[in-house]
């Protein structure tokens, strides 16, 4: 086997905690060719596709990378900002406000973000935090719900990356944070602000990432923990039944995957009279692909092709400064008992602990 590089060790420095935000990941451009290296490692992950995999080569390979890039490139041109992918560049804008809040509160922790898929990739950040003297680190990935595709496969990444190094941090992991009652507090203030500012529609559809149905039947709790997240976003509203409605958007294959599907739901809604709507995607940290086109733009279109009459989509949490608060507190639950706070004694030994190292080299 062969280790990635080590940084140097060094005696009586200061241990460090770090703090890695793990998200999807996105294409480095909106281009065919970028989109086809991401999907190809995305779609090669057995966490995704669940499917035999010499079949699945066959297909991907011999079908799904030669048709589906130059088709996504598109979309994702229609949401690229100036400074790159809204969801890599959301993801470290979060980053860097908690980073912010954790600072504001005398806590020594690194905050850096990693994508499992593209870049920065989780084994390049652990390596950046591994060299900059981080002996713990609690990767938090961004996916509220645990699924396996998700959350599970954030930590095979971290997994692959530690089967190739000598000296390993520790490690601390969180699975799920969908019902915290901070986040809900913040999903909640950003639907009544937005309420607050353009009127309240008939219907408010909560719609979360698809999965294949036949992981429920595994054993997968992603589909429970959607359902528990939107109604608890509910009662917080303070939302009769009939008001909101629960969908899985972003189907993939011919496959039955968790349903009702939100695009076939919103037209149903509008040929059933309902006119206006508002739609939340409460799985989703920061604004993507997937809120930006699949459902700002193409569920739009269809709702109002279908009848409907108003569409307003709900923007993520992202930055907000409620969800930033409401991270930092996850976030300093989970590192409870690690020393997160330099304290002057603690520097004073680490100086002590250098001084004998030296000494020990001269006798040597």
């Amino acid at each position: 086997m062969s280790f990635r590089a080590e940084p140097p060790y060094a005696h009586g420095s200061m241990p460090k905690t770090g703090l890695l935000l793990v998200n999807l990941g996105s294409p480095d451009q909106p281009t065919a060719a970028a989109t086809r290296r991401y999907l190809a490692e995305f779609l090669s992950d057995p966490r995704v596709v669940e499917i035999p995999r010499a079949v699945w080569w066959l297909v991907l390979h011999g079908i799904i990378l030669n048709t589906r890039p130059a088709k996504s490139a598109a979309k994702y041109a229609t949401v690229w900002t100036p400074e790159g992918s809204p969801l890599v560049t959301g993801t470290k804008r979060l980053a860097t406000r908690l980073q912010e809040s954790l600072d504001a509160q005398g806590h020594a922790v690194v905050v850096k973000t990693a994508m499992r898929y593209g870049n920065p990739s989780i084994p390049d950040m652990l390596d950046e935090l591994r060299s900059q003297g981080a002996t713990r680190v609690l990767v938090l990935p961004l996916y509220p719900q645990y699924a396996a595709a998700t959350t599970a496969s954030v930590w095979d990444g971290v997994a692959k990356w530690s089967a190739q190094a000598r000296q390993l941090p520790e490690f601390r992991f969180v699975n799920r944070y969908g019902d915290d009652p901070s986040l809900v507090r913040a999903l909640a203030d950003s639907v009544q602000r937005h309420w607050a500012a353009h009127g309240r529609a008939e219907k408010l559809v909560m719609s979360f990432h698809g999965l294949p149905e036949r992981s429920l039947h595994l054993g997968d709790p992603y589909h429970c923990e959607c359902h528990k997240a939107a109604r608890l976003l509910a009662e917080a509203l303070g939302l009769p039944q009939d008001a909101w409605q629960v969908t899985f958007q972003s189907r993939f294959g011919k496959a039955q995957w968790l349903r009702p599907y939100t695009e076939p739901t919103l037209k149903d809604m509008a040929a059933a009279g309902v006119k206006s709507v508002d739609v939340v995607c409460p799985g989703f940290a920061v604004d993507c692909l997937e809120t930006l086109e699949e459902i700002a733009q193409e569920a739009r279109e269809a709702f109002l092709e279908a009848g409907g009459q108003s569409f307003r989509y709900i923007p993520c949490l992202n930055d907000d400064p409620l969800a930033v608060q409401a991270m930092t507190k996850i976030a300093l639950q989970h590192l409870q008992g690690w020393p997160i706070t330099d304290a002057p004694q603690t520097a004073a030994e680490c100086g002590r602990q250098r001084q004998l190292a030296l000494k020990m080299g001269a006798k040597n």
